[in-house]
């Protein structure tokens, strides 16, 4: 997760994103950069110190995936919070993960307890973060649950499409990571050649080949899915039903290798034949 983990940090940590204080209900003065003495070190997420109304400890967790060892973790690092500052701080994981949410919020023992509390991105109202002033909540909004998918997209690249150039690239840039967490970078291209504002993407340095490259791949994996349904009837009608596993090994062929076994299924005499060549 580390390149969605580095977008998600700085978007949040921005003075302009107010994700964070409706998680926690907290504003944080200061974030702190710490990483825990061990002779393995352990980097917290985010550790933040908000002084109003009193002062505490915040820290917050991404994930992008259930984990049920996050409960260990967690309470490792309220220990190990409270070695440092003694002080042990208020916890909380912002889930961004494309699966139901499953992972538990508490590690308890007989003698122990240990309780955090968890968000799933999906449950802050995706209109509250789409009318904010602040770019960078309508950035995350890429991975809140939709009303209706492409007309978000819409609205998130056309606040984006307001931001002076440097930062419009940089916003585009964090907006495409975070769209590999739900499959949308298609949409976006597409949504991307309506606006204008924007065409000068294809040209940009490093946004361009990007760009570039998730339509060549877009239009290869087309082609490819294509080359296998013609595939699965000609031998379904040839052979008969597929043995276990021969699916499975079509789907990993490329496109020139599904049309060379298209050219030489009506030679092979038996699916074993055709591809022991």
């Amino acid at each position: 997760m580390h390149e969605y983990d580095t977008v998600l940090k700085a978007l949040l940590q921005s003075p302009e994103n107010t994700i964070f204080e409706k998680i926690t209900g907290a504003k944080i003065d200061q974030w702190l950069n710490v990483e825990f003495p061990e002779v393995q070190q352990t980097r917290v997420d985010m550790l933040g110190v908000a002084t109003a109304p009193n002062k505490k400890f915040l820290g917050l967790e991404l994930q992008s995936a259930n984990d049920f060892r996050l409960p260990l973790r967690m309470a490792e690092y309220a220990l190990r919070t409270y070695r440092l500052y003694e002080v042990f701080p208020d916890q909380y994981v912002l889930y961004v993960g494309d699966e139901e949410l499953r992972t538990p919020s508490q590690l308890v023992g007989p003698n122990f307890f240990c309780r955090y509390t968890i968000f799933d991105i999906r449950t802050l109202d995706e209109e509250l973060l789409l009318k904010s002033p602040f770019a960078s909540d309508s950035i995350m909004a890429i991975l809140s649950r939709h009303r209706d998918q492409r007309e978000s997209i819409r609205r998130i690249l056309e606040r984006i499409a307001t931001l002076e150039s440097g930062r419009r690239d940089d916003a585009l840039k964090k907006l495409m990571i975070l769209a590999g967490l739900r499959k949308l970078g298609d949409t976006i291209r597409t949504e991307v050649k309506h606006m204008p504002i924007l065409n000068d993407i294809m040209d940009h340095d490093v946004l361009g080949p990007t760009f570039r490259e998730g339509e060549k791949k877009g239009l290869e994996q087309g082609l490819q899915k294509g080359e296998l349904t013609i595939l699965r009837r000609q031998l379904n009608k040839r052979f008969g039903t597929m043995p276990a596993g021969v699916d499975e090994r079509l789907t990993q062929l490329s496109t020139s290798e599904l049309e060379d076994l298209s050219l030489r299924l009506f030679d092979a005499q038996s699916i074993d034949e055709l591809f022991s060549r």
